[in-house]
């Protein structure tokens, strides 16, 4: 097996820029290039350090071509089982700070919780207009939670851009939308229900099972967050 550790860090965006910030204040040097994605830390054990987005992050542990990374706290809760059980969450970091919430237009007023969509998804079947649409990006946790709070009456589309859109361009009723402050639901004239929470998120360190189990990546990625732990 190879020894050397390979670490994935987020391609942009605010995520990149905090993950390089952990490092830096532990005094681990990263050589930074807006353009390669490919990097080390140059004052450490022989490591790789893969710059890649915040999902593929996940996907790359759980098959252990990663042994450690940051990434979102909602994209492992969004992935599926199997890929979870082989992912340790070894801490939950003071950035990313975000939620999963379910929110509606504004002009629906009598619906304000999640009772209330209960009602009026099954207006929506009785008047034999199909079943009500959530667009989201987040099927998994929206179907469990939907199904947690016994509403089933619903149909899932998968968005592929600005979720906050669809309500408005007769793709979808209502949506669940990952939110920091909600500023942007707002601007777009959506509401969270009172009870629309779905998961907190916040970006996490993140340790691939299987590279757990092999005692010198153990070692090593011990020494490693020893040193982020002291200065973090």
């Amino acid at each position: 097996m190879s020894k050397i550790i390979k670490i994935g860090l987020p391609s942009k965006g605010r995520l990149k820029d905090e993950s390089l910030k952990v490092f830096r204040k532990s005094k681990l040097l990263i050589k930074e290039s807006k353009r390669n994605y490919l990097s080390e830390i140059n004052n450490f054990s022989p490591n790789e350090i893969i710059f890649s987005h915040a999902r593929e992050i996940i996907e790359r542990l759980a098959d252990n071509s990663l042994d450690l990374g940051i990434s979102g706290y909602d994209l492992l809760k969004e992935s599926l089982p199997g890929v979870q059980n082989n992912i340790q969450v070894y801490s939950r970091l003071k950035f990313g700070y975000a939620k999963l919430v379910v929110a509606v237009p504004n002009d629906w007023i009598d619906v304000q919780t999640i009772a209330d969509l209960e009602e009026i998804s099954f207006e929506f079947k009785d008047k034999n207009t199909g079943k009500l649409r959530v667009a989201t990006k987040y099927p998994n946790l929206t179907n469990e939670f939907l199904l947690s709070k016994g509403l089933n009456q619903y149909k899932i589309v998968n968005s592929l851009g600005s979720t906050e859109m669809y309500p408005f361009t007769d793709q979808s009723e209502i949506i669940t939308d990952i939110t920091s402050t909600g500023a942007t639901l707002k601007a777009n004239k959506l509401r969270i229900l009172k009870d629309g929470d779905i998961l907190k998120s916040s970006a996490c360190i993140l340790i691939s099972q299987k590279s757990l189990r092999d005692k010198y990546k153990k070692a090593v990625i011990k020494k490693l967050f020893n040193k982020i732990k002291k200065k973090g």
